[in-house]
């Protein structure tokens, strides 16, 4: 499995100092050092994606149990009886630009 990205000639057209893009631990990898924005300038976040997106692996995040060990129940029920539960509406220029119908 390869992974691929296309640059604009990097170290080309900056100095030396200044390329973002290194080549990574392992020989698939390439990195970069900064932000990344698909279909979107600039980014404000480390990877921004104004586009559908698909996976072809998967998708890690620090709640994902796959993560995570030694997980064991917790019998505490007065800690559940404190927590805040809402319901909500999204903001209508958010769900307009995230393309959310049902607000």
């Amino acid at each position: 499995q390869k992974n691929f990205f296309q640059a604009s000639n990097p170290g080309q057209s900056e100095n030396d100092s200044d390329v973002l893009w290194q080549r990574g631990h392992v020989p698939e990898m390439i990195a970069y050092h900064g932000g990344v924005g698909i279909n979107t300038d600039p980014p404000d976040k480390a990877l921004v994606v104004c586009r559908n997106v698909k996976v072809m692996g998967r998708v890690m995040h620090p709640s994902d149990s796959r993560a995570k060990q030694n997980i064991r129940e917790v019998r505490a029920l007065r800690r559940i009886t404190q927590m805040r539960l809402v319901e909500y509406d999204y903001k209508p220029e958010f769900a307009s630009f995230m393309g959310i119908k049902e607000t």
